[in-house]
């Protein structure tokens, strides 16, 4: 495929979709914790965003790599 060379490596991409859920899967917990009150529902769904969103941000890295539009 080749809208998945672009300028940065993938090790790049998959980094900065690795750190990026990890800190956003902790928002993700907290307000589940706050609304249902339950840590282990709570773990939950904050794991299965954790997988599912990894994998759709690094996508989208890939993408956004590949596009020429606005750089200098």
């Amino acid at each position: 495929m080749r809208w998945f060379h672009g300028l940065e490596a993938h090790s790049r991409s998959f980094s900065k979709a690795v750190s990026w859920r990890s800190m956003a899967s902790l928002d993700t917990f907290v307000v589940s914790f706050v609304v249902t009150g339950r840590v282990g529902l709570a773990g939950s769904i904050a794991g299965a965003e954790l997988v599912t969103k990894i994998a759709l941000y690094y996508l989208h890295e890939r993408i956004w790599a590949a596009i020429p539009w606005g750089r200098n």
